[in-house]
This record gives structure tokens, C-alpha cells and sequence, in this order.
């Protein structure tokens, strides 16, 4: 049984708050769009980590982390990659590799939208963890966190960590 937190679109700043989300967890799993290479570093230093390169990304995350990456884990085919479109309209790319790999879980970031959904043309659980960043034109922080256990994700917990704006420590804890 492996307890994963899911992320995307920090866009280079690690709000403090997902260290308390993401206590329990087993791994991090980052879908993209990192923003600086100090997030991942910050993150290695709490967790394990896995993630892919999002289209803000730099040559220095793009040397540390694949564009796309596909491993199994706890009897679940994972793919993990940064854009994609959405269920049921796939980038091409993306459809590609879907094809390909035939994934259990598929994963991906860019949209900034909260998406848990079975997409049965795929036949895969889609995740998208929506944005956990300061920086873009969704209102409130997201992140996903879930169990994997014996070819099954379940405890699925969408978690918002709220107004997309820098976490002051001061403000009322939740």
C-alpha cells in the first residue's frame, strides 16, 4: 500500500501548507510545470518525488525529470505527463502515449482544473490535481491525495488549501 500526494503548477514557489497535507504520504507526485528547480529540491528533502517537466519549465528541470514518465506501482500502470487536453478530448500526443502504455491511473497538470474522473474510453482513472501555485487564473490551491493498494487507488481526497495567493502565516489556520 502506497499513500501518494499529487501536485501540479507550483510554478516555482512550494506553499508551506502541503507539508501538512502531504505528512502522510508515501510519495510526491508532481505533474508539471515545477517553475524552479528549488521546489523539487525542497520536495526531495521531505518525500520521495516523481514528476515530468511542464511547458514553463526550464533546461535545468528538464534535465532532472522526463517529459513523460510511465512506471507501475502497488499493481497500477501509471502514466504521468504535463499537457493532455482533458477526458474524452485528448492532445494527440497524449493519446499517443495513452495508447501505448494503457495506464490504470493517467496523470497530468497544465489546465489548472480539478479533474478525478474514470474516462472509459481510455479505460484509466484520470487525475489532474489542478494548481497548488500562486501564479495563474485559478482561485483556489489544489492538490489530490489517494491510496494505491493491491491494483486499486481509493481514499481519493481532493484537498483545497485555499485563495490562490501567497499563504501568509498569520491568516487563520485550517
Amino acid at each position: 500500500m502506497k499513500r501518494i500526494g499529487l501536485m501540479s503548477d507550483t510554478h516555482g514557489e512550494v506553499d508551506p501548507r502541503i507539508y501538512k497535507y502531504f505528512k502522510d504520504v508515501d510519495e510526491i507526485w508532481h505533474a508539471g510545470d515545477v517553475g524552479d528547480v528549488r521546489v523539487i529540491e525542497k520536495l526531495e528533502q521531505f518525500k520521495p518525488v516523481r514528476g515530468v517537466y511542464g511547458n514553463i519549465d526550464d533546461h535545468e528541470i528538464r534535465l532532472m525529470w522526463p517529459k513523460e514518465q510511465f512506471f507501475e506501482i502497488e499493481g497500477m500502470k501509471v502514466l504521468m505527463t504535463h499537457i493532455a487536453g482533458k477526458p474524452y478530448k485528448y492532445k494527440q500526443e497524449a493519446y499517443r502515449l495513452i495508447e501505448y502504455h494503457k495506464p490504470n491511473i493517467f496523470v497530468c497538470g497544465h489546465s489548472h482544473i480539478l479533474i478525478v474522473q474514470y474516462d472509459k474510453n481510455i479505460e484509466s482513472l484520470w487525475l489532474n490535481p489542478g494548481a497548488c501555485g500562486f501564479k495563474g487564473f485559478h482561485q483556489v490551491k489544489t492538490l489530490l491525495r489517494f491510496t494505491i493498494d493491491k491494483g486499486r487507488a481509493k481514499d481519493m481526497e481532493a484537498i483545497e488549501m485555499g485563495p490562490a495567493r501567497k499563504y501568509i502565516a498569520e491568516s487563520t489556520e485550517e
